[in-house]
């Protein structure tokens, strides 16, 4: 998949390669690291990739946890069972904070996911933004800069 996505944003004229990078970055499990990464390898400057990969998975968690804050204030709670990934997302949430799982959740989750569980667990949709958004820039930086000295490397 990360080949294909790859060989679609290469295939595109380089004006419009970023746009392609912001496509890619909101798509979960790619988000802004792979973006970036992509981006980079694709041939784009990795400024340029970095900061494309990070628009489109800030565009693609708000569309997320807006759409939980939504629903969480029409619904009321139910006593569910929790899947056993939103449990574990809820023991590092009571655990760590929003801080903690928006910097680390994405070991576990896509930001997406991981927003939005945050908001249904009863979180702050700002504070969840706020610190997902650094988590996504910190994230999009550290692979669009690995990716970066790869590439250098293999010259």
């Amino acid at each position: 998949m990360i080949e294909a996505l790859q060989d679609w944003t290469t295939s595109l004229p380089p004006a419009l390669q970023w746009l392609a990078v912001i496509a890619i970055a909101a798509i979960p499990f790619v988000e802004s690291y792979g973006g970036a990464a992509i981006g980079v390898i694709a041939g784009i400057h990795p400024a340029v990739a970095i900061a494309a990969a990070v628009i489109g998975n800030v565009i693609s968690m708000l569309v997320f946890v807006l759409s939980a804050h939504g629903i969480r204030g029409k619904v009321k709670k139910s006593d569910q069972e929790l899947s056993p990934k939103r449990q574990k997302l809820k023991r590092m949430f009571d655990r760590f904070g929003v801080p903690g799982v928006s910097l680390l959740g994405q070991l576990v989750l896509p930001s997406q996911i991981t927003s939005a569980a945050m908001v249904s667990f009863g979180a702050s949709k700002n504070a969840v933004i706020f610190w997902q958004i650094i988590s996504i820039i910190i994230w999009g930086l550290v692979f669009g800069v690995l990716a970066a000295l790869g590439i250098s490397l293999l010259r």
